[in-house]
């Protein structure tokens, strides 16, 4: 009997088929990694396929050569508008560490006036997956770890972390996925 893929395996497959080849900044982990990451968190906050696609797919769109019409044609509309609310615009004319600050306030603004919970659920998982990330590298490298990203500022990442724990504070406060980033978000930055 042939099983069906649900559509969170079809946006595993997708996914590590966009992303197939590239690492995280700085290491040799398989970028896939992240994503999957992501979508095991937002996947303990909700049962939503939808959601739990969106969040394995959050960089597609941002990261590879993916484009809207095919997330719209393979996923769904909301799909499509869940990847896009995650992605930044990066703005490649440009060198990324002079729109890193502006990419981010884009980022915060928008979680803090249009994001809706699904959109927001999408980006508690990112940010936990990339804070453990952070953590366990600077466990290991120290402060060298900020020398892998395009803002080489310690300050600025806490700036942008912290205020990512305040504005989902209010939606997710309560559930564990948010404790856990809070309590990084102390742990790797202070306070």
């Amino acid at each position: 009997m042939e099983k069906v893929l649900t559509l969170v395996d079809q946006a595993i497959i997708f996914a590590a088929k966009a992303h197939a080849g590239a690492v995280r900044k700085g290491s040799k982990v398989p970028y896939i990694v992240h994503p999957i990451e992501a979508a095991a968190i937002v996947a303990g906050m909700t049962d939503d396929p939808e959601v739990i696609a969106a969040a394995v797919l959050h960089d597609v769109l941002e990261d590879t050569e993916t484009t809207e019409e095919e997330l719209l044609a393979r996923f769904g509309h909301r799909v499509k508008e869940l990847v896009m609310d995650a992605s930044e615009d990066k703005r490649k004319h440009l060198p990324a560490s002079l729109t890193w600050k502006t990419r981010k306030q884009e980022t915060l603004t928008f979680l803090e006036t249009r994001a809706g919970r699904d959109a927001k659920m999408v980006a508690l998982g990112d940010k936990l997956s990339n804070l453990r990330a952070i953590h366990r590298d600077l466990c290991m490298l120290g402060d060298a770890v900020w020398d892998r990203f395009n803002e080489k500022d310690k300050s600025m990442h806490a700036w942008m972390y912290q205020a990512v724990a305040e504005i989902l504070k209010e939606d997710f406060g309560g559930h564990p996925a948010w404790k856990e980033y809070d309590c990084l978000v102390r742990t790797v930055f202070g306070g």
